[in-house]
């Protein structure tokens, strides 16, 4: 046997040494390109590139916020029949409620002669960018069905939530953040269902921040530091085990849940530079904190959450939602005591209102689709003694603005009572079909075969809503 000395053995090995650092360059260079490298390609031209969620969990009461209707303060406190499904499944019948008017003032703002509340001046402001759908219907009495449908598409089935199926039909756009984002979820009504990635690969799985209830000045992605290793010493070690994880794919390449872990890996390593970035609002002006009222004790919690849901799309995340909740009773939920509406819209509406200006001041609006929504809206009649509304998911309003829909339009409209959509109804999956043409994504084509069947967001219904396409 051949014993060689130190300086043989570097002499024959030199050559070596460059093979082994050009293979760790192209190491580094696949890990660090297989997310950007499953960018998809659309089924037709995108008007929006990303979205924001603006979920208003309870269930806002539409009669008192955007849709106007004169015959509630007409025929207020007359005791008249409506065909209630929450009051049927109750009772097994129809029974007469009393009428209650709007406990808040309307008045017309824009050009487009919106009628909006007083419950949300600041959002007022920009009627003239919204596109109101006053026809919305869903399915679900409960908060947990209606919402779970709301994300979904399903109300018992576990399924996947919409931002997974825009990941999954469209890719990411980003090598640092995660693509699906959610702020402050609620951990009931759903919980992490409503950011389930469900049977499709894990890794169009949504990424929560926070939790419902937790001041978002507190909340940052879960172990996002390693405090003791520096960065170097964290990219050689990640080298080795991604290494290993490689060649154990290549064994079982089908494997998507093993190709997931990859690449959560390799985005794990670089969100720890990329994360505490996007979450410093320290770097935004002094005017910028003033307008989303942050330092203001009402507003701060969701304004923080509206700034950093725009500094994520500004980052290249794919789908972000802003979760105004709680993980008690959801907040725009009474039942009683309607005059509550008034704390929860104070601590909405400017935060919004300055998400608006922002995104159009920096031009993102022409491309980011901004969705507002509840998982239903409220009767036109009273409950607990006349001082609050019930669940009503046969009509009410959402609104839309900017990525391609018609700004200052209003579509479709309840009866003159606003308990049931009669012209132009919208139904949930309509709502759903909608928001993936506007980027790029036909819902009858964005399919995954599961269980021996194949499934789709909108399941075996939903039709684009072209009217609200600009």
């Amino acid at each position: 046997m051949e014993r060689l000395n130190r300086r043989e053995a570097l002499q024959r090995v030199a050559c070596g040494f460059g093979s082994l650092a050009l293979a760790d360059l192209f190491a580094r260079w696949a890990a660090r390109s297989a997310r950007a490298a499953t960018t998809k390609a659309p089924h037709h031209p995108p008007r929006a590139r990303r979205v924001i969620f603006l979920f208003m969990q309870g269930g806002p009461s539409h009669v008192d916020t955007f849709d106007y209707k004169p015959t509630l303060i007409e025929r207020d406190g007359e005791l008249l029949s409506f065909d209630d499904p929450r009051t049927r499944a109750k009772t097994g019948k129809v029974i007469k409620h009393q009428v209650m008017r709007p406990r808040w003032k309307f008045r017309q703002y824009g050009e487009s002669g919106s009628w909006v509340s007083e419950l949300f001046p600041h959002v007022a402001r920009h009627v003239d960018d919204l596109c109101f759908v006053h026809s919305a219907q869903t399915e679900g009495i409960a908060h947990g069905p209606a919402t779970l449908f709301l994300h979904t598409g399903a109300i018992a089935f576990v399924r996947p939530s919409m931002g997974s199926w825009i990941l999954y039909g469209l890719g990411t756009e980003n090598e640092n953040l995660p693509d699906f984002v959610t702020l402050n979820p609620p951990m009931n009504v759903g919980g992490p269902r409503n950011y389930s990635s469900a049977f499709l690969p894990s890794v169009y799985q949504g990424t929560p921040v926070g939790r419902a209830g937790q001041k978002l000045s507190l909340a940052s992605f879960p172990n996002i530091q390693n405090p003791r290793y520096d960065s170097a010493h964290q990219r050689r070690h990640l080298d080795l085990v991604q290494s290993l994880n490689r060649a154990r794919a290549a064994e079982t390449p089908a494997d998507a849940d093993f190709d997931a872990v990859i690449r959560s890996y390799e985005l794990a390593f670089q969100m720890q530079f990329e994360v505490p970035r996007v979450l410093d609002l320290t770097t935004e002006s002094k005017e910028t904190l003033q307008s989303y009222g942050i330092g203001d004790k009402a507003t701060d919690s969701f304004g923080r959450q509206c700034l950093i849901a725009r500094k994520l799309v500004e980052a290249g995340v794919r789908f972000v939602q802003v979760n105004y909740s709680n993980d008690s009773s959801p907040p725009w939920d009474q039942h009683s005591k309607i005059e509550q509406h008034a704390i929860h819209a104070r601590a909405v509406d400017r935060p919004i209102a300055a998400l608006l200006y922002d995104l159009k001041r920096r031009g993102l609006l022409d491309d980011t689709l901004v969705w507002w929504s509840g998982e239903f809206g409220r009767t036109p009649y009273a409950q607990d003694r006349g001082t609050g509304r019930d669940h009503n998911p046969l009509g009410f309003t959402m609104w839309f603005a900017g990525g391609g829909v018609k700004p200052g339009f209003h579509f479709g409209a309840t009866d003159e009572y606003g308990f049931q959509a009669v012209e132009n109804p919208v139904h949930m999956r309509d709502i759903h079909a909608t928001i993936l043409y506007l980027l790029g994504l036909d819902h009858t084509r964005l399919t995954y075969t599961f269980g021996g069947r194949e499934f789709r967001l909108t399941d075996v219904g939903g039709r684009v809503v072209h009217e609200l396409l600009a």
